[in-house]
């Protein structure tokens, strides 16, 4: 599923027009986004909680010619399923 097809399949589920599911979902990413990059840990009931991971700088091999690199710390998003949706991924 792509955005387009997520702000339909919202659109249709709320029975609001797509300009406003867009509007909701760009809102509720953004404040994922703003409230995981301030360290906050986000949870959805049901669904799974967002967190900041924090990747430690760490020597890799380039793999075209192997030569050792320093690949430098980074952060990225971190997401736990909840059990709900793991029920049903495996159910």
């Amino acid at each position: 599923m792509n955005a387009s097809e997520l702000v339909d399949a919202v659109a249709s589920a709320t029975g609001t027009t797509k300009a406003e599911a867009k509007k909701i979902i760009d809102a509720t990413f953004g404040a994922i986004g703003d409230a995981v990059g301030k360290g906050e840990e986000v949870a959805v009931n049901g669904f799974g909680k967002f967190k900041l991971k924090l990747n430690v700088a760490r020597e890799g091999k380039n793999p075209r010619t192997g030569e050792p690199l320093s690949i430098p710390a980074s952060k990225g998003l971190g997401f736990s399923a909840a059990k709900a949706v793991k029920d049903k991924l495996n159910g």
